[in-house]
């Protein structure tokens, strides 16, 4: 094995920088989830209550 100490600790910043990428970006997924989530809740509470209650089924 050739590996140096430089290259090794090289290679091993590198994988903690792609791991902390890693979790920014699933961060960023899970609070623009979470916003969704909030604004579909915001308009099923703004619709009518009493809508689909009653069926017509007279053809």
């Amino acid at each position: 094995m050739d590996m140096n100490i430089a290259a090794l600790s090289v290679d091993m910043h590198l994988a903690q920088t792609q791991q902390e990428f890693g979790v920014a970006v699933m961060k960023m997924a899970m609070e623009n989830s979470t916003e969704q989530t909030e604004e579909i809740l915001q308009e099923i509470g703004s619709l009518d209550p009493n809508l689909g209650n009653n069926i017509d089924i007279i053809a």
